[in-house]
């Protein structure tokens, strides 16, 4: 069977598009990704993420090329991924629904600093810091970075929470807004 996409023509819309259908069925888990590069702080919501080695313990972060914590993230050593629980909404929207090219999000949240002064969100139960170990471009709209934990927090088991519960907050970028997206 061959698939053919049919554009939406919204960033993250589903439609006909059977990519974005399967990827809304995956329903991801959501967390904040925090960074800073000398007196620069920064952070993001981010649904692209997960596990990339068991031994060594690895975790990969796609951050998108328009969003301000790119930048950063880009001239950092490290990075903090923070997920989300279910009740975590409000923490969602300040770092999904808004840029850090407008405000100091770390000013609405509590944080700690953490190695290397990456941002900790000390209102976060369960979490990690990596030393960033690689970044890869490979053209599309967002960037992996793959981070080693250096630092590892949990507490008890929790329920995430998902893209699906999110979906009332418009995002603060349009990943096409960079000037890199391909047209």
């Amino acid at each position: 069977m061959v698939c053919r996409r049919v554009c939406t023509g919204k960033a993250g819309a589903v439609g006909t598009d059977p990519f974005d259908q399967l990827m809304a069925s995956s329903d991801p888990a959501l967390v904040v990704v925090t960074t800073a590069a000398g007196d620069e702080r920064a952070g993001c919501l981010v649904g692209f993420h997960g596990q990339s080695s068991m031994e060594p313990h690895g975790y990969a972060v796609w951050i998108s090329k328009a969003n301000h914590t790119f930048g950063v993230a880009i001239r950092a050593s490290h990075l903090a991924v923070h997920f989300l629980r279910a009740d975590d909404h409000e923490l969602a929207r300040t770092f999904g629904a808004q840029t850090g090219d407008e405000v100091d999000k770390f000013e609405q949240v509590p944080w700690r600093r953490g190695p290397q002064g990456v941002p900790v969100l000390t209102g976060c139960d369960h979490g990690l810091v990596g030393r960033k170990e690689a970044v890869l471009d490979d053209g599309g709209d967002h960037v992996v970075f793959t981070i080693d934990p250096v630092e590892v927090w949990s507490r008890e088991p929790f329920t995430p929470l998902r893209t699906s519960d999110v979906d009332d907050l418009s995002p603060a970028h349009d990943p096409t807004e960079h000037p890199d997206h391909p047209r």
